[in-house]
């Protein structure tokens, strides 16, 4: 009896002796956490599988080669329904989960980012607006934990009249320019940027607003016709995408005189309107195609493996899945940069996720060591610019693919950043904002 006691309390101690040696490992194992306030369903379910697909993708495949410098990546997702009050509740059910070591938060829309800018300053947590969101808070001396990273609408707009004034031998005086946008915030961020290129270059500009979700679109497109514009610079999400295209086609417009921003731009927006979409075009700030070494990798190994987020592998190298692993990688590169000051193989905290997004230095040789290259144009940002870049490339779509038609180029960046500056000055105000010294950050 004594020798069976004795061997259990040598099993025991062993058992003892094993768990204690697990146990530093699994405390001293860190994550960096991600709250997803995405959307898989409702009228623009289809982008956001997409975008979020890709985003995950990225997310798995870093975990795949080690993770960031070691610290493994978490990630929640909560349906939003692209709706801004399911957006905040989602922020608020998935806050606490993100205070001690957070991604950037990325909604992919500018409602529930308008939504969250207050809030997750107030929380001190990173707000990430790619490519969509508050323009103004590019200016991070008044917007300290928002990132409306790589560009804005507003430069995103006067890059596409440098492209039509380009196209027009330099001048656009005298020519109509319908605006048709997307009745919501979204829609309305470039307008100012448009009015202000209308003064300077002298056209003419008609602004027409679609309810959503946009599949009625009838006295709009009548409008056009009586306008007869030079061009049409659509402003559109989802099913109004595709309805504006088909609908010009029936109207007699040309899209090779169409040209729309970036949300507009997708395989989602031309693969459903057919023969109509031929000749359509549209600004992006990521490009499509398998062809980036790093989407052919992903593929490759996080599919290989049987661990991909897409069911439909057809999206893979599209517009918006792309556009979602370059949101990834900027955001784990935001880490990285913060991990290289306070601490390799830590999962860092929010103050220092800000600061790696506020100190971003991607260039083309670390997009190249990425597989990257081309895949995005350089960012780096500072305390008083928070989107970095304000680039984009101008495409087309063949009837089967985008076709690049420009390299990176940049809008009036003179005209347009005084005009959100003063905007976010506004803002500082009105709130009672104390903006940052930015000479005094490093």
């Amino acid at each position: 009896m004594f020798k069976r006691i004795k061997q259990v309390a040598i099993a025991a101690s062993i058992a003892a002796a094993c768990l204690a040696a697990t146990l530093p490992a699994a405390r001293a194992a860190e994550e960096q956490f991600f709250m997803l306030p995405d959307y898989r369903v409702g009228p623009y379910g289809a982008n956001g599988q997409s975008f979020y697909g890709g985003f995950i993708d990225y997310l798995n495949y870093v975990n795949m080669k080690g993770g960031i410098d070691g610290v493994q990546i978490a990630w929640e997702e909560c349906e939003t329904e692209y709706n801004n009050a399911k957006g905040v509740e989602c922020y608020e059910r998935l806050k606490s989960k993100a205070q001690k070591a957070p991604g950037p938060i990325h909604t992919m829309s500018t409602g529930i980012s308008y939504a969250l800018v207050d809030k997750s300053a107030a929380d001190k947590l990173p707000l990430a607006m790619m490519g969509y969101g508050l323009t103004s808070a590019v200016d991070g001396s008044v917007f300290p934990w928002s990132f409306p990273l790589v560009t804005t609408y507003q430069m995103q707009a006067s890059a596409i009249i440098k492209f039509l004034k380009d196209k027009n031998g330099g001048s656009l005086a005298g020519k109509k320019i319908v605006f048709l946008y997307h009745d919501s915030a979204y829609g309305k961020e470039p307008i100012l940027a448009l009015e202000a290129e209308a003064r300077l270059n002298k056209y003419t500009l008609v602004q027409i607003p679609v309810a959503h979700p946009g599949n009625e679109q009838g006295a709009q497109w009548q409008r056009i016709r009586q306008e007869q514009p030079d061009y049409v610079i659509m402003w559109g999400w989802g099913v109004m995408n595709m309805t504006a295209i088909k609908t010009a086609q029936k109207m007699g417009f040309p899209r090779e005189k169409m040209i729309g921003s970036w949300w507009a731009g997708s395989e989602e927006d031309t693969v459903p309107a057919g023969d109509a979409a031929k000749g359509y075009m549209s600004a992006t700030w990521n490009v499509a195609g398998k062809g980036v070494p790093l989407i052919a990798d992903i593929e490759k190994t996080v599919y290989g493996a049987g661990k991909g987020n897409l069911k439909d592998t057809s999206k893979l190298g599209t517009i918006l899945y792309n556009r979602g692993v370059s949101a990834a990688v900027l955001s784990v590169e935001a880490i990285r940069t913060a991990q290289a000051k306070y601490g390799k193989g830590k999962a860092m905290g929010p103050e220092q996720v800000r600061w790696g997004l506020e100190n971003l230095n991607l260039t083309d040789a670390r997009l190249k060591a990425l597989g990257a290259t081309g895949l995005l144009p350089e960012v780096k940002t500072s305390c008083d610019n928070h989107e970095g870049s304000g680039k984009v490339k101008m495409q087309q779509w063949d009837g089967t693919k985008w076709v690049p038609l420009t390299d990176w180029i940049e809008g009036n960046k003179q005209l347009i950043h005084p005009l959100f500056k003063a905007d976010a000055a506004k803002y500082a105000k009105e709130k009672g904002i104390t903006p940052r010294d930015c000479s005094k950050e490093k």
